[in-house]
């Protein structure tokens, strides 16, 4: 099953309030195309690391997808192609990470060195490979 990880700024959409929305929520707000092509390939099942960008900057959650992409009802926009131009998902948490796992530590493991988050920074959904999930699950806590 692949691992996904989503950028999101605390202050805008905290991991709080996905844990607080009974059901899951909604995942919006993708405009990167690299971005959009790594959301559109989320299947239901799949899991997400909940990353927190600004002062944090740490891995703080878990969540599995629930819906698959489908069109952004808010941007219908198509594409040159007739396709959705954006496209959203939908989370429901599954936990909080025991401890967080800041970028500092992600940066200081070797084994990260081939991570988009360390190589694409500005990337707001990625694949996590699976020796790297394992790792993180270690870190974080987390028991899948």
């Amino acid at each position: 099953m692949p691992t996904w990880l989503f950028k999101t700024e605390p202050s805008e959409f905290p991991f709080a309030k996905l844990a607080a929305a009974a059901g899951g929520t909604m995942w919006d707000g993708v405009a990167n195309p690299t971005a959009l092509i790594h959301l559109r390939s989320c299947a239901v099942g799949d899991h997400v690391y909940i990353y927190h960008t600004a002062s944090e900057k740490a891995i703080v959650g878990l969540a599995v997808v629930t819906k698959a992409a489908y069109p952004d009802p808010a941007r219908p926009e198509l594409n040159d192609r007739a396709e959705p131009r954006f496209a959203v998902v939908n989370l429901r948490r599954v936990m909080d990470v025991k401890a967080p796992l800041t970028l500092a530590a992600i940066k200081a493991d070797p084994r990260s060195a081939e991570f988009d988050l360390l190589r694409q920074s500005r990337l707001s959904v990625m694949p996590v490979p699976p020796a790297l999930a394992k790792i993180i699950d270690s870190l974080t806590g987390l028991k899948r």
